[in-house]
């Protein structure tokens, strides 16, 4: 997988480099100061992966992701938390918090690699078939794999893409969110972001901004919020 790196910080651009140099599937081929740089390049040159930092002069991160090729995947560092739902509403592969510390990144880039072979077609597609009361079945890697909807921690959408995750598997669908959402029991599944259905069921706690289920944060998109609080969440609260 082909990287580059975009940030106005010459140090932060190196900090990237080091962490990137651990990771054998991964080749930075280019860094740039600036988006508008940065953008010239990937017009010209296939870019898989771009390391994207936020607050630069001229057009700002958000800006650019805008404007990259769809199967393009992003990775924004920044040293604002706040910009965090931004980037997870742009189908962001995740966002890393500066000074980057080398286990999250790893975890980062380890989901760009999935995914990027999800986009090249190294994973099959799949599709819902048979669909009981409380199961389904999704067909992926040539076979049928029976999913009943209780072992469904959280899914996840990538353009057209969705990762459902249970305790012990990870299994992609070439479907996008909203299909699979409507397959679900509604009561028991919500959609809280662009890109994130959850199982409420399965929530360990919860703030303003993200929901924990296990050892995954999810981010709670500003759209969804008023409709997952006040339909799922506000009832169940005791002693605010």
């Amino acid at each position: 997988m082909k990287g580059i790196i975009v940030d106005d910080e010459p140090l932060a651009r190196e900090a990237i480099q080091l962490l990137t140099a651990k990771v054998p599937n991964l080749e930075i081929t280019a860094t740039f100061s600036s988006a508008l740089a940065a953008s010239k390049h990937i017009n010209e040159t296939s870019v898989d992966l771009i390391f994207l930092d936020i607050e630069m002069p001229g057009m700002n991160g958000i800006e650019f992701a805008k404007t990259i090729p769809e199967k393009t995947l992003v990775i924004f560092t920044t040293a604002y938390p706040e910009y965090a739902l931004d980037g997870f509403e742009l189908d962001a592969i995740d966002y890393l918090i500066k000074p980057v510390k080398e286990e999250r990144f790893q975890k980062a880039v380890n989901k760009a690699i999935t995914y990027h072979k999800l986009l090249e077609g190294e994973v099959s597609t799949s599709e819902i078939q048979n669909q009981g009361d409380d199961y389904f079945f999704v067909k992926s890697e040539r076979k049928f794999i029976k999913i009943y909807f209780k072992d469904i921690l959280f899914i996840e959408g990538l353009k057209d893409y969705v990762v459902m995750q249970t305790d012990n598997q990870r299994i992609m669908t070439a479907m996008n969110i909203k299909t699979i959402h409507d397959q679900l029991p509604q009561h028991i599944f919500v959609r809280i972001g662009k890109s994130y259905v959850i199982n409420i069921k399965e929530i360990a706690s919860f703030d303003n901004n993200t929901v924990m289920i296990r050892k995954y944060e999810i981010p709670i998109g500003n759209t969804y919020r008023n409709y997952f609080f006040d339909n799922f969440i506000t009832k169940k609260v005791i002693g605010r």
